[in-house]
């Protein structure tokens, strides 16, 4: 059975929940990804944050500059450990609004899975059309 750690990204983009939100957001924007876990000094998966939580933004200008991911953050953050089942992490992606799962290994995060990594795998394992013989000449 295919499990989490068989599909999931391993170099993940991570911030720590003292990171200034703007800091934050350039990091989303850089690296074109729709939200980011928050982890402790330990990898401790403690949030994430995603550009729906970055929006609340427009509503909490006052001392913008001195806010960090954690009066933004999204926690606890649903996460899956490393030897879950694919198919559970498909289920929940498609019952809910997030774009991306947080992969853990004894509470560290360890990788992430996105819509687009499980659309990735789909198109890997589609069969490949059988190539014609070539006709005599």
């Amino acid at each position: 059975m295919l499990k989490a750690k068989d599909i999931m990204t391993k170099n993940v983009i991570s911030v720590k929940k003292e990171t200034p939100i703007f800091d934050a957001l350039e990091i989303l924007t850089t690296n074109n990804i729709t939200g980011i876990p928050v982890v402790r000094e330990d990898m401790i998966l403690v949030g994430v944050l995603s550009e729906k939580d970055a929006l609340r933004l427009v509503y909490n200008q006052e001392d913008a500059e001195e806010k960090t991911v954690d009066d933004f953050m999204t926690q606890p953050a649903i996460h899956f450990d490393s030897n879950e089942s694919f198919l559970d992490i498909c289920d929940c992606l498609m019952t809910n609004h997030f774009r991306r799962i947080p992969v853990t290994s004894q509470g560290k995060l360890v990788g992430i899975i996105s819509r687009k990594d499980i659309i990735d795998y789909i198109l890997q394992q589609r069969p490949k059309p059988a190539v014609p013989p070539e006709a005599p000449q």
